[in-house]
């Protein structure tokens, strides 16, 4: 199996978090769960497979999807298929980072997996087929390097005292959100307005999303998990708020996540169906 990532250079690497690309994966599973980072993806099939998601509680198909397609900002868990010997290449952004290349505001796409052809037209297609033709990983990546510097929009960056709030969300403890919110030049309605337009999300959901994430890695890193202990360094006022958050992220109580040795997967993708 080959499984690459790309960490661009100044300037793609202030707004795109990574690129990968991988080919020949074997999968255990055919659907698997993803829960919310907090980023804007787009992903290209190179393997001619379809792709289909799922209704959470029925785990029935409801879209399909083909050849390339764009991930919103999710507040919400989904479900999608997995295949065998499977080949992606993946532009993961940040958070902050999709507004610059999209010609829309980003809470547009909240909830939605839409085809890449609705936003950048049929050249998104085109750039698909020559990333198939590209033998290489590297290859595909400075094809990928070209078409992200072709795009790109100096005029659309976010403001600073924007990413200023961003970057204090991500860095500074939980208790900290009403002084973080005081501390933006505008006022917190147009903080909102900014968030949505630049992220997609509020300010108070994406940093409810950043905690969900930091449980994962608390989790997936310890050889013993206790959640009393977990749920007081994440900040949560209880145990039953804590236990609350967690299921609206991942859909899964927090035992039965353990019991089904899902801390041991990947942190944002769980399998469903382990058996294929």
């Amino acid at each position: 199996m080959i499984f690459e990532t790309h960490q661009l250079k100044s300037p793609l690497n202030k707004y795109v978090e990574t690129i990968f690309h991988f080919k020949d994966l074997i999968s255990e599973h055919s659907i698997e769960r993803v829960v919310p980072t907090g980023h804007i993806f787009i992903i290209f099939e190179l393997d001619g497979f379809t792709r289909c998601t799922y209704d959470n509680d029925t785990l029935k198909p409801n879209n399909t999807f083909t050849k390339v397609w764009i991930s919103g900002m999710h507040k919400n868990y989904i479900s999608i298929s997995t295949h065998q010997k499977s080949e992606m290449f993946v532009i993961q952004f940040k958070s902050f980072g999709a507004y610059p290349y999209f010609n829309l505001p980003m809470h547009t796409l909240n909830e939605k997996i839409v085809p890449a052809e609705n936003i950048f037209g049929d050249e998104i297609l085109k750039f698909r087929d020559e990333l198939v033709t590209q033998d290489s990983s590297e290859e595909k990546f400075k094809l990928a390097e070209k078409w992200l510097h072709s795009k790109f929009q100096e005029h659309k960056t976010p403001p600073a005292e924007l990413l200023s709030v961003l970057e204090k969300l991500q860095s500074e403890a939980v208790s900290e959100f009403s002084h973080i919110v005081k501390s933006y030049t505008k006022t917190p309605k147009h903080l909102i307005s900014q968030f949505k337009k630049y992220i997609g999300l509020t300010p108070k959901y994406y940093q409810r999303i950043l905690r969900f994430n930091e449980i994962l890695q608390h989790i997936h890193k310890s050889e013993k998990i206790e959640w009393s202990q977990i749920a007081y360094q994440c900040e949560y006022a209880d145990q039953s708020h804590f236990i609350k958050e967690f299921k609206h992220f991942s859909g899964f109580n927090p035992q039965k996540f353990i019991q089904q040795d899902f801390h041991q997967d990947e942190t944002n993708f769980f399998p469903l169906d382990r058996e294929g």
